[in-house]
């Protein structure tokens, strides 16, 4: 197979690694834990492993430890480095015993109830150092809750003689680590279970995970795109780009974007739902920018759309959770022919506040919530186009007060859509080495005998030298919410925070962003090679969090 020149060059990357994997160590535990809210229901569920101290590590002894066999199991979507995770992994478990084994499930969590499985050897590892994606075994998103699933885990961990199972995944693939845990030491199986935070969302953190793997990269990926749209808006001067980014629970994608190049209109979601914004509010205030900037003779800018917007809107959020409940295992809709059909159906069946709400959608966007449905029935928010429903919307917005007067400029839109362009990019150094490190610290955590555990890295806007490894009990991350009708428990999910330094940089600046175009700025591509400062930096959210200027 050929490799480009950066492949090459990338495989001789050698992560940097924190202080404390230099020399022997030994677990430090703190006090024991409570989990984030609904504390009595998630001890009820987790008997076994809710409590469980803080783990730091601190100089200590050398000691031998006997030979242990890991599996590891790539879940949910892709980000940056998960294929460094299984080499800080691989190589920790190897400086520990070189006799220790790792096998890899094929095909996520569905691929370790299936028992299809490879050994992964040096020289597999040695081939994906550094590189982006999850090809090295494979994903997907089998959700791990039933005992036959549990036990066929079990019948294919003593099989291959496996000590522990390493998950690496978002907030959902972490609950069924935790779950896969308690299961596991209900049952006396001797099996360890520890997770890895990952997801490009940023929405995995908290106080004690300080942001998730392949945030860093995906954040660069977009906003090196997003610059050299500027900078042809800025020569050209004659059109407004509407950039819908990745993110639907949460917005901390098109926060960090904003951060990074500075657009002249950035959404927020979580921002739109606390002022409790109409669309009409949101088509307004990006109305209200455009004519200001034609006013001084520049009809052109960028806007960024957070892809989960129209779920933070609360008119929407109800007609889609309407629309949910009308359509799942409708076969009477299912039978209607033609789209038209389909949109008089629906309107002869909502209530009319939700009638009111569906009207104002321009047809196209009517037409994507009826379609491409998910396994459950429910509409996929993340494929509808709000980019393109913004600009038909703030087009007609400024049709209107143009014929009153009010606006003399011009308006020409192009959207975009920037998603799996980042998901798997070969990682950032910051995010090649972090993940070396998550995956180090897991085969420390396992050796140590931790179970229930997700391997953590603090001081992360330090160099790398400085960072902390520690382990963290995941029932600490834990609350009950509401699924599919039931109670149940899950790790939160983290929301931008409207009073944290990120926000707050982004509402200090972005008027002047919005009115001078000379505000833009270019990133330019993740840099690989060259002086710390260029190549090492963490993201923008995470410097300013730990109180640093940007």
């Amino acid at each position: 197979m050929k490799h480009s020149p950066l492949q090459i060059a990338r495989a001789w990357y050698m992560p940097k690694m924190p202080v404390a994997f230099q020399t022997d160590i030994e677990l430090e535990e703190g006090e024991s834990t409570e989990s984030v809210a609904d504390q009595e229901e998630i001890k009820n569920l987790f008997p076994y492993t809710y409590g469980q101290p803080i783990v730091k590590f601190v100089p200590g002894k050398s000691q031998e430890y006997p030979k242990i066999t890991v599996g590891v199991i790539l879940s949910g979507g892709q980000a940056p480095g998960g294929h460094n995770v299984i080499s800080g992994l691989f190589d920790g478990l190897k400086r520990l015993n070189p006799a220790n084994k790792l096998y890899g499930f094929i095909g996520g969590p569905g691929g370790m109830v299936a028992h299809k499985y490879t050994e992964l050897t040096k020289e597999i590892v040695d081939a994906y150092r550094n590189t982006g994606g999850f090809d090295i075994i494979g994903s997907d998103r089998t959700k791990l809750e039933t005992e036959e699933q549990f036990n066929s885990c079990i019948d294919i961990c003593k099989q291959l003689g496996i000590n522990a199972i390493v998950i690496v995944g978002g907030d959902d693939s972490n609950t069924n680590a935790c779950v896969l845990a308690e299961y596991f030491k209900q049952k006396i199986t001797g099996i360890q279970v520890i997770g890895c935070p990952k997801t490009i969302d940023g929405d995995l953190k908290n106080e004690v995970i300080e942001t998730s793997f392949g945030f860093d990269t995906a954040c660069k990926v977009y906003s090196e795109l997003i610059g050299n749209i500027q900078r042809d808006a800025a020569s050209s001067k004659k059109y407004w780009h509407f950039i819908r980014l990745m993110g639907r629970s949460a917005s901390h994608i098109t926060l960090e974007c904003a951060l990074m190049s500075q657009p002249n209109i950035t959404i927020i979601s979580e921002e739109v739902a606390a002022k409790h914004m109409t669309l009409a509010d949101v088509v307004d205030d990006i109305a209200r920018i455009i004519i200001d900037r034609a006013a001084a003779g520049k009809n052109f800018g960028t806007v960024l759309i957070p892809e989960g917007l129209i779920e933070f809107i609360p008119a929407f959020s109800k007609l889609i959770q309407s629309l949910n409940n009308l359509l799942a295992q409708n076969d009477e809709f299912s039978a209607l022919p033609t789209a038209d059909e389909q949109r008089e159906y629906i309107k002869g069946s909502l209530n009319e506040e939700d009638l009111v709400t569906f009207r104002s959608l321009p047809i196209g966007i009517a037409r994507q919530l009826t379609r491409e449905r998910d396994p459950h029935g429910n509409i996929q928010v993340s494929l509808i186009e709000t980019e393109k429903l913004l600009i038909e919307m703030v087009a007609k917005r400024l049709a209107q007060l143009k014929a009153e007067g009010v606006y003399k400029g011009s308006f020409a839109a192009i959207p975009h859509f920037f998603g799996y362009e980042g998901r798997c990019a070969i990682p950032s150094n910051f995010d090649a080495d972090y993940t070396y490190s998550l995956g180090y610290t897991s085969s420390l955590l396992i050796a140590n005998g931790k179970s229930g555990y997700m391997a953590s890295v603090r001081n992360l806007s330090e160099p790398a030298s400085q960072w902390q490894p520690i382990g963290v009990p995941i029932t600490m991350l834990m609350n009950m919410e509401q699924r599919n009708g039931k109670r149940k428990p899950v790790i939160r999910k983290a929301l931008v925070n409207l009073n944290d330094a990120p926000f707050k940089y982004l509402e200090k600046n972005r008027r002047e962003w919005a009115a001078n175009h000379s505000s833009f700025i270019y990133p330019g591509p993740i840099q690989y090679f060259g002086p710390s400062e260029v190549c090492d930096q963490p993201t923008n959210t995470l410097l300013l969090e730990h109180g640093k200027e940007v």
